[in-house]
This record gives structure tokens, sequence and C-alpha cells, in this order.
């Protein structure tokens, strides 16, 4: 019986260590947020990606930090999100037509 009990704990372990194997965190640097706005929008879009998990984006050091299951979503197609609402991230620009959408409070003063 302890054999059998240390054969489904095993078994358990690995199941919970190969559905965890697939998350990635990323950093994205996200220079162009101006306010709370900003923060929100990235946040709220970025969680409707099949495949991301968590989002936390902060304002002060203007850095997102994306964790994401890498079976489901790629961090380009995150970037790619992020440039299509109007925000400069990483190496890649935002959207011109999107960036000219954005409330006045998120855009960058002389730009």
């Amino acid at each position: 019986m302890k054999i059998k009990s240390i054969i489904i704990l095993i078994f358990i372990s690995l199941v919970f260590i190969s559905a965890c194997g697939d998350e990635l965190k990323a950093e994205v640097k996200l220079e162009t947020i101006q306010c709370g706005m900003c923060v929100n929008t990235i946040e709220k879009n970025l969680k409707k990606l099949d495949g991301v998990v968590r989002v936390d984006v902060d304002l002060k050091k203007k850095v997102g930090v994306v964790t994401y299951n890498a079976t489901l979503v790629d961090l380009p197609a995150i970037e790619n999100t992020i440039s299509s609402l109007g925000y400069d991230e990483n190496n890649t620009q935002a959207d011109q037509e999107a960036y000219s959408k954005l409330d006045a409070c998120c855009k960058i003063p002389g730009k």
C-alpha cells in the first residue's frame, strides 16, 4: 500500500510540474505609458489573450511583467497587442492610428 501511495504522489507531482513548465515571464519596457488609464488598458487587453496568466504594469518604472503559457501565446504576440493599443513596447513602435485615438492623458506631451 505504501508503494502505491508513493507512485500516485510521484505521478501527481509530474503532472503538476509539466503543467507549470510552459509558463514564462517576460519584462516589457513601456516607455510611453503616462497614467493609470494606460496601465488599465494594457493589463485588461493582455489578460484577454489566451495563455496570458498574469500582467503587472508598474507606471513609475514604465515596465510590465507578463506571465504567460508559451504553448498558447508567445512574446511577439504580446508585444504586437501592446503596440496595437497605441503604446511603444520594447523595440516596437506604437501603431500610429491607435496612438492617435488615445485619450490626451495617455499621449506624450509634444509627440
